[in-house]
Parts: C-alpha cells; sequence; structure tokens
C-alpha cells in the first residue's frame, strides 16, 4: 500500500532512521523478557508470596496425607484388620480422594481458597485426633475406616483442590514459575522426610503417635491460615501483586 504522497511504504522501511526505530523497539523487547527471566525470587520484597508458598507446600505433607496413602495397608494391619480387607479399605479411600477432589475443585471458586483451607484444616485435625486415639486407647477400631474417609474428604476438597492454584496466584508473572518451583520444593522435600519419619516414630513411639503430630501441625495451619492467609478469589493478579509484593510498583508482566 502506497503513502499519502505516492511513494511505496516499503521505501520508508528502507531509512536509516526507520531501522533504527524497529531496533530500538527490538531491543526494547528483548531487555525486558531478559529481566523477567532472569528476576530471582529469593528477593526481600518477595518474601510474602514466598511464605505463602512455602508453608502451604509444607503444611499440604505435614496434614500427613501421603505418608497415610503410603502406609495405608500397614495402618489397617497395626489397628487389626486384616490384610484383604485392609486393602479393600485403602480402595475405598482412594476413591473418596478422588471424589472430593472434584468437589473441592468446584467449589473453589465459589466458597474461596482460603475458606477451603481453613474448613479442611479443622476437619483433617478432628479425623487425625479421632485416629490417634484408636491406636492409643486401643479401641473403637471399627471407626478407623470412618475417621479416615472422612479425612480424606476433608483433605481432598480443601487442600487438594487449592494448593496448587493458591501457588500460582500469589506470584507476580516475573517470577511465577520460580516461585512456583520453590513451593513444590517445599512440598516434596517435606513428603520425604514424612515418608521416611513415619514408620520410625510408629515403631519406636507407637501406632498413634504420627496421628498426634499430623493433628497438631494441622491446627498450627489453621491457626496460620486464619491469620495471615489472603485470600485469593475474584482478585486479579495485578490486584494480588500490589497487596503481596512488597515495596514494588505494580508492573504487568
Amino acid at each position: 500500500m502506497g503513502s499519502s504522497l505516492g511513494f511505496p511504504a516499503s521505501l520508508f522501511g528502507n531509512m536509516p532512521w526507520a531501522r533504527d526505530t524497529a531496533d530500538s523497539s527490538t531491543t526494547s523487547h528483548i531487555r525486558s523478557e531478559h529481566a523477567t527471566v532472569h528476576e530471582p525470587v529469593f528477593q526481600w520484597k518477595y518474601r510474602f508470596p514466598l511464605f505463602l508458598a512455602i508453608t502451604i507446600g509444607a503444611f499440604n505433607q505435614l496434614a500427613g496425607i501421603n505418608a497415610i496413602l503410603y502406609y495405608m495397608p500397614s495402618i489397617f494391619a497395626a489397628a487389626g484388620f486384616s490384610q484383604l480387607s485392609g486393602h479393600l479399605q485403602a480402595i475405598a479411600i482412594g476413591a473418596t480422594n478422588l471424589v472430593f477432589t472434584l468437589v473441592g475443585m468446584t467449589l473453589i471458586d465459589r466458597f474461596g481458597r482460603k475458606s477451603l483451607l481453613m474448613v479442611g484444616a479443622a476437619g483433617t485435625a478432628a479425623c487425625l485426633a479421632g485416629v490417634s486415639w484408636v491406636f492409643i486407647s486401643r479401641s473403637h477400631q471399627a471407626a478407623l475406616l470412618g475417621l479416615l474417609v472422612v479425612y480424606i474428604a476433608f483433605f481432598a476438597l480443601s487442600q487438594g483442590a487449592v494448593i496448587w492454584v493458591y501457588i500460582g496466584e500469589v506470584f507476580p508473572t516475573a517470577v511465577r514459575s520460580k516461585g512456583q518451583g520453590a513451593g513444590n520444593a517445599s512440598h516434596w522435600i517435606t513428603n520425604t522426610i514424612i515418608a521416611f519419619a513415619f514408620p520410625v516414630l510408629a515403631h519406636k513411639y507407637g501406632s498413634g503417635t504420627p496421628f498426634i503430630f499430623f493433628a497438631s501441625a494441622t491446627l498450627l495451619q489453621l491457626v496460620v491460615v486464619t491469620l495471615f492467609y489472603p485470600e485469593t478469589k475474584g482478585q486479579t493478579l495485578e490486584q494480588l501483586q500490589r497487596r503481596l509484593v512488597k515495596n514494588q510498583k505494580l508492573s504487568v508482566g
């Protein structure tokens, strides 16, 4: 298409000033991308998003979810159930986990992340306390399945559904992938420690001891979430960045 003076538009693309403008724009874009890629997440201004990501990752495993799933047949065997019965009950618990994770995914935008975390922490703490009582008192073993099924339901619709959504929301675009990595690392490092510690604690101090620890950790989580975790439902990433990133002007990534 020609210019208004009848000169072909391609003519201006070959002009030195046009090339300089294009080069300047390209250089600015490259520098912007380079700054984003190399923006470190472990900075003081990101301390609050890091606190949220690292604690939610750790609390997820301090609730005992993976350790309980890993050692489910042994847990039922310790309560006096047969091996076959223990395996069937493990299947029931796995199905509960799947169903209530889907339920949590439908509720997360309706009730909010913080609300689900608080309800889940209270419910899992109560169930874990009940499980510890079954082992310590050596009575009411029939209640074990019900307690663990309800525990799994509370966990799946709260922490199971919320954790990865929440970690992704609390970081600005420039460091989101690195922040998610920090939360992910916290989650799996804690999982590894708990998985190795569970059988040691159960053998040395009794089968109820790990569940006392898990119940205490989820009560602590309830306190921390209530006092410190912000609700992220219904907020844009830019609004969250204003709230969570300290000593930084808003920059839309």
